[in-house]
């Protein structure tokens, strides 16, 4: 198992491919890599991929709220 960013996938793969083999559409990968988000791709030794999303807690938008 390799663990890789999601950026490096697409610049590797190819933005299709990584959409295909996460099962998303190819402006769902756009979407996250122009927002920057903190996702790691797994390539599993079978030849899947899955993606994991590293994000802080509590969420931003909960913090802003709770100090109001």
């Amino acid at each position: 198992m390799k663990q890789i960013p999601l950026a490096e996938l697409v610049a590797t793969k190819g933005q299709a491919f990584a959409a295909k083999a996460l099962g998303v559409s190819p402006a769902a990968i756009s979407k996250a890599i122009t927002a920057e988000r903190n996702i790691s791709v797994t390539c599993n030794l079978d030849g899947t991929f899955e993606a994991h999303e590293l994000k802080s807690f509590p969420a931003q938008t909960a913090l802003k709220k709770s100090a109001a």
